[in-house]
């Protein structure tokens, strides 16, 4: 699995011209899936997610969570994070989870989520989708 995390001040999920997601103060988590990702390593990853450290404290370090501000989470799944990028000027997907498998751990980490978590909101896996956000800093991490 990987995750893209990015702090945002807003950020929203549009499909089809309707909007299926949108969230205020939080992180947007772009989801790859990869073939042998399991419930095991999905909620590891929910929980690295909820208690990153990248929201500033008190004192103005990154040093509180989406937890700890009580922040909202907008997952989106995104295959091509788990694209292979080595050589050659085109990805290949051959690391990434099949779609059957893709969509059935990306439905279990929102499902994981929005039972621990008040604010989750989410994209639809195998859709087109439109992705709007403003980043807050910028601040963007890459979990794996």
């Amino acid at each position: 699995m990987i995750a893209l995390l990015q702090r945002v001040s807003k950020a929203s999920v549009t499909v089809d011209g309707d909007c299926i997601g949108r969230i205020d103060q939080g992180i947007l988590a772009l989801i790859g899936v990869q073939p042998n990702d399991d419930d095991a390593l999905l909620r590891l990853f929910l929980s690295r997610i909820l208690n990153y450290r990248i929201f500033a404290d008190a004192e103005g370090k990154m040093n509180s969570s989406l937890v700890d501000i009580e922040g909202a989470l907008l997952l989106v799944p995104q295959f091509t994070l788990a694209a292979n990028t080595r050589k050659g000027r085109r990805p290949s997907f051959t690391s990434a989870a099949t779609p059957k498998h893709g969509k059935v751990i990306f439905q279990a980490m929102v499902d994981a989520a929005r039972s621990i978590y008040a604010t989750v909101e989410c994209g639809q896996f195998g859709a087109d989708m439109q992705v709007e956000l403003i980043n807050d800093g910028p601040v963007t991490f890459i979990l794996d």
